[in-house]
């Protein structure tokens, strides 16, 4: 602990601090531009546990997913995730990338939680990552299950379209 703060003054900023670093980290985000987001990565890969997103469906996220807050329209131009409100291929792709956006956002939401060991005693500090752990974990696990969900979407209506199109063209 570098600085020593009143138990007030440490509330107070812990408080403050999470408040700045959530809507900073967001920002710098929603800056990224949105081709960034259209493009698979190594990291969006569904991992051997996650089963192509059925781990989460054992989480029962589908009931609880819903009661959670979705910033991804705080910023002008960002996109609400909240419920599926169209299903052309034009928007399920927009929502498919904007599930990279927020996972990213919340990954990098978490390692700023160290800084709390400058004006924390360490008990405090390991409650801010825990903290941290737990408020941006659940998003991610959202971001992943709507993502692998989209892929499923996206790859079925896709493959419809190509039938479609063979058919009208021969």
């Amino acid at each position: 602990m570098l600085i020593e703060l009143s138990p007030f003054w440490t509330i107070v900023s812990n408080i403050f601090a999470w408040l700045v670093l959530h809507l900073s980290v967001a920002y710098i985000i929603h800056r990224i531009p949105f081709a960034y987001f259209t493009k698979e990565r190594k990291w969006d890969a569904p991992s051997k546990w996650e089963r192509n997103g059925h781990w989460y469906e054992t989480l029962g996220i589908r009931k609880w997913k819903t009661i959670l807050p979705d910033g991804g329209d705080f910023y002008r131009g960002g996109f609400a995730k909240k419920t599926l409100e169209k299903d052309s291929v034009e928007y399920l792709a927009r929502f498919l990338a904007e599930t990279r956006r927020a996972e990213l956002t919340h990954w990098c939401s978490m390692p700023p939680a160290l800084l709390f060991f400058l004006w924390n005693p360490v008990w405090i500090g390991n409650i801010m990552i825990v903290y941290a752990l737990l408020f941006n974990l659940p998003f991610i696990f959202i971001q992943r299950y709507n993502r692998f969900r989209l892929i499923r979407v996206l790859t079925l209506k896709n493959k419809t379209l190509e039938r479609k199109t063979r058919r009208g063209v021969g």
